[in-house]
């Protein structure tokens, strides 16, 4: 028996997602999570999925209901009563992971996209028998290496020999991609951590009690101990931490649906269908009108209207927003509820990984550089706006449209 825990986080000041948690962000038109989800109910034996997160209960309790309808598997949500870490929510409730024997269980990322190779990452996991753990790695540039955590392997025993989490130096190109697969051995590793831990609390130190960093306090001892073990794949992988990685995502989880879930994607049926450019997504409630010409690589949400004329592109338009007759959207999101005037065009900036570079991942830039200057990046119409346009003469007499939100 399997379970898999997939680790959500809480609330952000500048969320992604505008209104709605991250982890229930559309991406290809399912909740972020919901790509996570699907991915372990094709596990023959995976029995149950965990929730960990902080954000509170009311917003996530409709969206695991649905989730157990739709593919007949228990989740259940566990809110912590504090941020305690991406190890500290998994010891919190290790009398609920271990509940009833699990031969072992996944550990996710919720802000991770990929093509999930579980079923690979698991057998591999079962040969190496005195693994603990058995972390998904991939290559980065060296460059980019020193944004996540960096591990070096034997290359013939594929145990991992050190493991150093955003290294301020060069240490190695392969890296942890936040996707796991642990022993229940592991909770007495993370409960050393914690006792540690519970020593700095009644000592001068300001830590938060129970707050266990899974990298720094778990995974970077065990290297070298015989105990953790490394799989690299060649997978599509991804964090999504910018509007430009959800771009990008989107457009990656569209090509998959291509090869494991064609029925998702959008098809011109010939008379009364709009003109489409592979990979799109189209809600069954969206209305789209057939001289609207959408893609490559958009998704429509539920509700959403486009207008006569429209061209989209590169673009996620979420959940009852309105694209007004000759508009254009490129390389943009749509908040819920938000109309774009006639005319009207949006357009950000592509924030794609280099294609020169081999290995390269998307850059997850802030919104501002050092010079307090606007980084180029998608763009994005939060939720309920409406951009509309005002018509001004010039000197000339003439009449010239601009648009205001």
């Amino acid at each position: 028996m399997l379970k898999a825990i997939i680790l959500i986080g809480g609330p952000q000041k500048r969320p992604l997602s505008l209104d709605i948690p991250k982890p229930l962000f559309p991406v290809a038109g399912l909740p972020l999570i919901q790509h996570h989800i699907e991915a372990c109910a094709g596990l023959e034996n995976l029995r149950e999925i965990l929730l960990i997160g902080f954000y509170p209960i009311a917003q996530i309790e409709q969206f695991v209901t649905d989730m157990q309808n739709k593919y007949s598997i228990t989740i259940k949500y566990l809110q912590e009563f504090v941020a305690l870490g991406t190890a500290g929510g998994l010891y919190h409730f290790r009398d609920q992971i271990r509940y009833g024997n699990p031969d072992a269980f996944f550990v996710m990322n919720g802000d991770v996209c990929a093509d999930f190779p579980l079923i690979e990452l698991y057998n591999f996991h079962k040969k190496t028998a005195k693994s603990l753990v058995t972390i998904m790695i991939t290559e980065a540039t060296k460059q980019q290496s020193l944004h996540y955590g960096c591990i070096v392997t034997n290359k013939k025993t594929y145990e991992v020999t050190h493991y150093v989490e955003k290294p301020s130096s060069y240490v190695s190109t392969l890296i942890n991609c936040g996707i796991y697969v642990f022993s229940v051995d592991i909770f007495q590793v993370i409960g050393e951590a914690f006792n540690a831990k519970q020593q700095d609390y009644y000592s001068i130190l300001p830590v938060c009690f129970g707050y266990i960093r899974l990298e720094q306090e778990v995974l970077a001892p065990l290297a070298g101990s015989g105990k953790m073990f490394a799989l690299q794949v060649n997978n599509w992988w991804s964090q999504l931490k910018t509007a430009g990685s959800a771009i990008y995502a989107n457009r990656h989880y569209l090509e998959l649906y291509r090869l494991k879930h064609p029925e998702r994607l959008y098809t011109s049926s010939g008379e009364g269908g709009c003109t489409v450019i592979p990979d799109v997504y189209i809600d069954r409630t969206a209305s789209v009108h057939p001289t609207a010409v959408l893609g490559p690589n958009v998704s429509i949400g539920p509700g959403v209207t486009v207008g006569p004329g429209v061209r989209i592109k590169e673009s996620i338009i979420l959940a009852d927003a309105c694209i007004e007759e000759r508009s254009l959207v490129l390389h943009s999101i749509i908040g819920r509820g938000s109309r774009v005037g006639r005319w009207a065009r949006v357009e950000g900036t592509p924030t794609d990984p280099d294609p020169n570079k081999p290995f390269a991942k998307i850059e997850n830039q802030p919104l501002f550089n050092n010079d307090g200057k606007l980084n180029p990046s998608i763009t994005i119409l939060g939720m309920n706006n409406r951009l509309c346009p005002i018509t001004t003469p010039d000197n000339t007499g003439l009449q010239h449209k601009t648009y205001k939100v």
